[in-house]
């Protein structure tokens, strides 16, 4: 466990489990889907204690209190330890309430026509 003054969001975001790969946690600063006080950041942007961290994950936003650097990853039972998750109720009711809608299709019957597609977009009131 590797402990530090300072550190790059990117390698926290990974480290803590909110994203599977730095890879992923780099990209996402890269699109502005990460903000640090309500402004977004670049992957190389240093990680402070008490930074409030918001992630775009759509249709959610979710909001984490800094509470520990850390840069290793550990296992999901310990990184709690590092964030107090201070998501806005409201937001996830949002993914509570989100209607979800599929349609199956036969193997082989190729794209939906003008006119299926039609019916579809009524079905989920678009």
């Amino acid at each position: 466990m590797l402990i530090d003054k300072q550190i790059r969001i990117d390698k926290w975001l990974w480290a803590v489990r909110i994203f599977k790969t730095r890879s992923q946690a780099t990209e996402a600063c890269k699109k502005g889907r990460i903000l640090i006080h309500d402004k977004p950041v670049k992957p190389s942007r240093v990680l402070r204690i008490n930074d409030i961290v918001q992630v775009k994950k759509p249709p959610v936003v979710y909001s984490y209190k800094v509470t520990g650097l850390l840069a290793k990853r550990l296992s999901a039972r310990l990184v709690k330890e590092y964030f107090e998750d201070i998501t806005p109720e409201q937001e996830l009711e949002k993914l509570r309430t989100r209607d979800t809608f599929f349609i199956s299709r036969d193997k082989g019957s190729g794209r939906p026509t003008k006119k299926e597609r039609r019916i579809i977009d009524k079905l989920r009131g678009e």
